[in-house]
C-alpha cells in the first residue's frame, strides 16, 4: 500500500511539473505574439522596442537609443514641419512608426520573415491600414534613407491617395538636407544633363503610368524628382498647379492626372523642365557643397527598381 501510495504521488507531481512547463511555454510564446516576435525554425525575429522617441506624428521605436536632442531626431522634427510649410498640408494625420534596426542584419532578417520577396534595400516604408511604419537600420546613410521614407509617410498620413510618382519625386527631393526645396540633388542633375546632350527628354504622362515600385528604374526616379524640383521652384504658376493638385488629394482619392492640370497652366512645361535643369546643373557645380547634396546613387539602392 505504501508503495502504490508513492507511486501515485510520484505520477502526480511528473503530471504537474509537465503542466507547469506546457503554461511557461505558452505563455512564452503569447510574450513572443505580443512584442512583435515571429519565431521560425530556425530564428526568431522582433521589432526594435529597447527605446523610443515621440513628438507629434513621429514615433521612433529603436535599438539604438536616442532622445529628441539627437541630431537625427531633431532633423525629423523638422523635416515634418518643412514638409507642412512647403506643402501646405495640415500635420495631423495618422502617426509614423519609424523601426530603428541596430544593424543590418537584424533588419534584414525581419522583413525576409514578415515581407518575404521583398528585394534587399537600405530603407521601407510600408503602409497598411493599421500603421504607416518605416523600417531601415543604422547605417552610413541613415539620414538620408529616414528622411526619405519619413517624407513617404507624412504624405500617406494627410493625404486620401498619393500617386506614386508624385511620391518618390517628393520624397526624392526632401531627402536631401538644406533648405528645402532648394537643395539639389547634384548626382541626378548632372546625370540627367547628360541625358539631355545624349537626346533624353522628359515624359510626366507615362511616369503617371506607373503603378508599381518594381516598375520604376532609377532613371523614374531621377526624372519624377526633376519635375517635383521644378514645380515647387521654377515659378508661382507651377508651384501652385502642384499645391492645389495636393489639396485635392487631400480629400479626393483620384483627381486625374497632374499633367493634364500642368500642361494647361504651362503648356511648354517639358521644355521649360530642360531649361530648368540645365540652369540648376550649373549651380550645382558653382555652389559645391553649400546647399548641394552629393548622393551618390541616392536611390535606396532601387537601381532597376
Amino acid at each position: 500500500m505504501p508503495a502504490r501510495r508513492c507511486l501515485r504521488s510520484t505520477i502526480e507531481t511528473l503530471i504537474h511539473m509537465a503542466f507547469n512547463r506546457l503554461i511557461q511555454t505558452h505563455l512564452l510564446a503569447l510574450a513572443l505574439t505580443v512584442g512583435g516576435c515571429q519565431t521560425t525554425a530556425h530564428n526568431t525575429v522582433r521589432l526594435p522596442a529597447r527605446h523610443s522617441v515621440h513628438s507629434d506624428q513621429l514615433l521612433v521605436l529603436s535599438d539604438v537609443q536616442l532622445d529628441k536632442e539627437h541630431p537625427l531626431i531633431a532633423d525629423l522634427i523638422q523635416l515634418r514641419k518643412d514638409v507642412g510649410r512647403i506643402l501646405e498640408l495640415p500635420m495631423k494625420g495618422r502617426p509614423v512608426v519609424v523601426y530603428l534596426f541596430r544593424d543590418q542584419k537584424n533588419y534584414r532578417r525581419y522583413l525576409h520573415v514578415n515581407y518575404p520577396g521583398l528585394p534587399p534595400r537600405r530603407a521601407y516604408f510600408i503602409g497598411t491600414p493599421d500603421e504607416l511604419a518605416v523600417y531601415t537600420f543604422w547605417g552610413a546613410r541613415i539620414q538620408e534613407d529616414l528622411r526619405h521614407e519619413f517624407t513617404h509617410g507624412l504624405l500617406h498620413s494627410n493625404l486620401r491617395y498619393v500617386p506614386l510618382w508624385l511620391d518618390e519625386g517628393l520624397a526624392e527631393c526632401f531627402e536631401v538636407t538644406g533648405p528645402q526645396p532648394q537643395s539639389i540633388n547634384a548626382n541626378y542633375a548632372n546625370r540627367l544633363a547628360s541625358a539631355m546632350v545624349d537626346g533624353w527628354r522628359p515624359g510626366l504622362r507615362r511616369l503617371e503610368r506607373l503603378e508599381t515600385v518594381r516598375e520604376m528604374r532609377r532613371d523614374d526616379y531621377q526624372e519624377a524628382w526633376a519635375w517635383m524640383h521644378y514645380m515647387l521652384n521654377e515659378s508661382p504658376d507651377t508651384k501652385e498647379v502642384l499645391l492645389e493638385y495636393l489639396r485635392e488629394l487631400r480629400h479626393a482619392p483620384h483627381p486625374g492626372p497632374l499633367s493634364e492640370r500642368l500642361f494647361q497652366e504651362v503648356p511648354s512645361a517639358d521644355r521649360r523642365l530642360m531649361s530648368y535643369l540645365a540652369s540648376i546643373n550649373t549651380f550645382a557645380g558653382e555652389t559645391g557643397n553649400q546647399s548641394v547634396r552629393q548622393t551618390g546613387l541616392s536611390n535606396r539602392d532601387r537601381a532597376g527598381r
